[in-house]
């Protein structure tokens, strides 16, 4: 999964308010725990930010980084993906488990919300799809099993985060 040791945990979505703020999406099977994980780096590891939530929106978290002090600076960080060092997260397999072990998880959004439960797991050729039962919903939609969509999945906590595309859900 991560280059030399490092694992995405999250990602910034765009600035948040004024002040400097941004919006985050966590990666983090427990999506809060992706403050308890810093300093984290960018990709490169050459810029480190501390991480300060400051609250819960749609998708995600309004968090402070270190170092982003105005709208401008937060807007810069959008699409910035963040790492932490593997040995600071919790201890997952490798990415490594049966179809069978995902039917009947529940599917948590970025924000913690959760958005579905895996009713089964279809191959169509080019990727993996993981068919989902919506809440309160007769129908299912169908979420890409790729890294950018599906970033955790945690079988020994029994949940999967999802950051679908923009729209699957609508």
């Amino acid at each position: 999964m991560g280059q030399s040791g490092k694992v995405c945990v999250g990602a910034v979505s765009g600035a948040f308010g004024v002040r400097g703020d941004v919006r985050l999406k966590s990666f983090c099977a427990d999506p809060e725990a992706i403050a308890d994980y810093g300093p984290l780096t960018d990709e490169s590891g050459a810029r480190s930010f501390d991480i300060r939530l400051t609250g819960q929106v749609k998708g995600g978290f309004t968090a402070r980084l270190s170092g982003v002090a105005t709208k401008e600076q937060a807007d810069a960080m959008k699409g910035l993906r963040l790492f932490a060092p593997r040995d600071r997260l919790p201890n997952l397999d490798d990415d490594e488990y049966y179809h069978a072990d995902l039917i009947g998880l529940p599917v948590f959004d970025t924000g913690g919300v959760q958005i579905g439960t895996v009713k089964a797991v279809l191959n169509h050729g080019a990727s993996d799809l993981l068919e989902l039962h919506r809440p309160g919903s007769p129908s299912t939609v169908l979420l890409p099993f790729t890294r950018d969509a599906v970033p955790t999945v945690d079988i020994a906590a029994g949940r999967i985060v999802a950051d679908p595309p923009e729209g699957l859900l609508d």
